[in-house]
């Protein structure tokens, strides 16, 4: 089976189990082992998951990680577990020690939910701080799950990850700082866009000046690629809606006029600022954009369960719905312009934080 397949059965299993597991022990049987065995390796061969194996570090004795994974009796994978509720980047001192006493090249801290992958970059079997490589159950990426396919049994291959996690680690290095660029552009990269195209000095007042307009360029820039994204998406999604109704044109009352979802340049425009709100609490890939005939929906994950927002603009009123008061008390608001949304502020990080 697909192995983005068992980890989408696998979310399912977190989803309808989790607020029944009190324990750390629950947590790593009902989701780390489950995990385990996705990967390809046999829980119950002890030549292969070794579990609570012995980590003796310097005077401390008897200290033990949770599992240890080994392929060709050699250790490749260390994990230690905690229970489902815990932040999974809280104990990675823990982990540390752990990683420097061991022969694996490669250690996860996991509450089962979120599982981080650690590796030795930056100096020989001392831990990195930060993880190269985080799986999300609740929010599976097709990049994530292509470099965790190098971690099966079947598809281990150590130069690989290794090549992964360092192109990984730079890759969001580089979009961490570009992201920061984007919120309050520095003065190096100001100089150098205005260098190409200015050739006064640019003294202390031109440069708070050009900060700004780098700011609102960058912006737009961005907002402008992502409707046009957003509006040819749509279109595919529109034309494939099309096929589908041709290929069954039979079963269909041809006098049957079927409404069709209309995105509109305004419903784009909200869709912006809210976007431009949220991102204040969350980075742009977590908000998705997803229209139907009956409102214009704002999405944390692209999940349906989760709603930040509504905009019901297909009559003579406009109307924004809150979920600030949890995703079953929706709350809609006139809107009689669309500045008016920058009011609802609180309210939209408030439904960031209900989940």
């Amino acid at each position: 089976m697909d192995l983005k397949l068992k980890l989408e059965q696998l979310h399912q299993r977190v989803v309808h189990l989790k607020e029944q597991i009190n324990t750390e022990e629950a947590t790593k049987n009902a989701f780390v082992m489950p995990f385990i065995q996705i990967l390809g390796y046999d829980i119950f061969n002890p030549t292969e998951v070794i579990p609570e194996h012995i980590c003796d570090i310097g005077t401390k004795k008897g200290e033990k990680v949770d599992y240890i994974i080994k392929r060709d009796n050699e250790p490749i994978l260390i994990i230690e577990c905690k229970h489902w509720k815990e932040n999974a980047d809280a104990h990675n001192s823990q982990l540390h020690r752990y990683f420097h006493v061991s022969k694996a090249r490669f250690g996860v801290l996991t509450n089962g939910v979120i599982y981080n992958f650690y590796t030795d970059l930056e100096q020989p079997n001392i831990m990195d701080e930060k993880p190269f490589l985080t799986i999300n159950i609740e929010d599976l990426k097709d990049n994530a799950i292509k470099v965790l396919e190098s971690f099966t049994k079947q598809g281990y291959h150590l130069e690989t990850i290794l090549d992964s996690a360092e192109a990984l680690k730079y890759i969001k290095a580089i979009r961490k700082e570009f992201e920061k660029e984007i919120e309050q552009p520095s003065d190096e990269l100001v100089k150098l866009l205005v260098s190409r195209f200015f050739d006064k000095p640019l003294i202390a007042s031109r440069m708070v000046a050009f900060k700004e307009y780098a700011k609102k360029a960058l912006a737009i820039s961005i907002n402008e690629s992502i409707s046009h994204r957003l509006k040819s998406a749509l279109h595919i999604n529109e034309n494939i809606e099309s096929k589908t109704e041709e290929q069954t044109v039979n079963s269909i009352d041809d006098n049957n006029d079927t409404p069709k979802v209309i995105t509109t340049d305004e419903e784009l425009e909200a869709f912006q600022i809210v976007k431009a709100i949220l991102r204040e609490k969350l980075t742009s890939d977590r908000i998705a954009a997803r229209d139907t005939q009956s409102y214009f929906g704002v999405l944390l994950d692209d999940n349906n369960r989760k709603p930040l927002c509504r905009l019901h603009f297909n009559s003579a009123n406009k109307y924004i719905e809150l979920f600030h008061k949890g995703k079953d008390a929706g709350e809609k608001v006139l809107l009689n312009s669309l500045d008016e949304i920058y009011g609802f502020r609180e309210q939209l990080h408030g439904a960031v934080e209900r989940y």
